[in-house]
Parts: C-alpha cells; sequence; structure tokens
C-alpha cells in the first residue's frame, strides 16, 4: 500500500481538491488544500524512524495576512508563518526525519513562460533560509526540474504546458532519507 501526499498549487481549486480530504486521508491519500491544513503532519512509519511530512498548500498572501498577522503582504512572510507553525509541530517530535512540499517561487528557480505569475516585483520569491532545519524540501510550481541544493529541489512538472519547456527533459526524483 503505497501513501501519498497531495498539497494544492495556484492553479488548483484548494475547496475543490480538499473536499472530503479527511474521510480520504483513512485510505493513504493525504490531500492538504488549506491554510488550516498548516501544521497537520502525515508521520510515516519507517524502520530507520518515523519521516514527517508537511504539506503546504499554496499560500496567498492577501488570504493569510490577516488571519495569520502577517508583517508584509509577501510569499515569504506567508511561508515563514506557515514553517514557524511546522517547527512548532516538528518541536513535538525529536528524532524525527522531516520533509516540507511546499508550492512556492522560492529564489534559485528559474520560471518557463507557462506558469502564473503570482507577483508582482519579486514579491513572490522565497529566500531558501525560510526552510532551513528541514532535512529535505520538495518544491512545486515551477515546471522545469530545479536543483537548488543537497535538500531542496524542484521535480518540475511532468508534461510541457508551453513551447519553451518542449525541450526541457521531465522526469521526477528519488529521494533517500
Amino acid at each position: 500500500r503505497a501513501t501519498v501526499v497531495i498539497s494544492s498549487g495556484n492553479h488548483d481549486s484548494a475547496r475543490r481538491l480538499g473536499f472530503s480530504s479527511r474521510l480520504i486521508d483513512a485510505a493513504g491519500v493525504h490531500l492538504r488544500t488549506l491554510p488550516s491544513d498548516v501544521g497537520r503532519a502525515v508521520v510515516l512509519p519507517d524502520a530507520d524512524g518515523d519521516v514527517v511530512v508537511h504539506a503546504l498548500p499554496y499560500l496567498d498572501p492577501d488570504a493569510v495576512r490577516e488571519p495569520w498577522g502577517l508583517p508584509a503582504r509577501s510569499h515569504e512572510a506567508a511561508l515563514t508563518a506557515a514553517m514557524a507553525r511546522v517547527r512548532a509541530d516538528l518541536a513535538t517530535r525529536p528524532g524525527v526525519r522531516s520533509v516540507v512540499l511546499a508550492h512556492a517561487f522560492v529564489a534559485g528557480g528559474r520560471p518557463s513562460e507557462s506558469e502564473r505569475d503570482i507577483a508582482v516585483g519579486g514579491v513572490s520569491r522565497v529566500p531558501t533560509h525560510v526552510f532551513d532545519g528541514i532535512d529535505y524540501v520538495a518544491l512545486g510550481h515551477l515546471h522545469g526540474p530545479h536543483v537548488l541544493d543537497d535538500r531542496m529541489r524542484y521535480s518540475g512538472s511532468p508534461l510541457a504546458y508551453s513551447f519553451s519547456e518542449s525541450a526541457q527533459t521531465k522526469g521526477s526524483w528519488l529521494v533517500d532519507l
């Protein structure tokens, strides 16, 4: 039996994708689509100890700014607040390996023409240090594969969505924790 962890992106209808997610969790498919899901981990038992997965949906800064008391209207502020919730959960689980799935434009990635612009003037770029202390960060949003460092990567989309992506090698990462 496979366990699947999915978070919604900026092209998804978070409410539609997340409909009945609490029931679907029981089948081993864990959907994290709403800001209220941030900090709700999926724990994967393993022979080497637990792996704790936190899936962060696309977090629109306008939608979370007031309820989360963000200091600024930016993706960096939204993801910094989300990572504070993740770290609070991880602090209650000493010795686990941690994985974060995040749908964001993290500094160092290069977009193609088919990715919807999610900000003006660089507001969308999130510095890599926001994810410090996490064992592996699986990023979504950019359609091409990018390695930002040993523990942070974009796998890219499985299909080409524009002519600028036609020469991209599509694939996925197999990560050993």
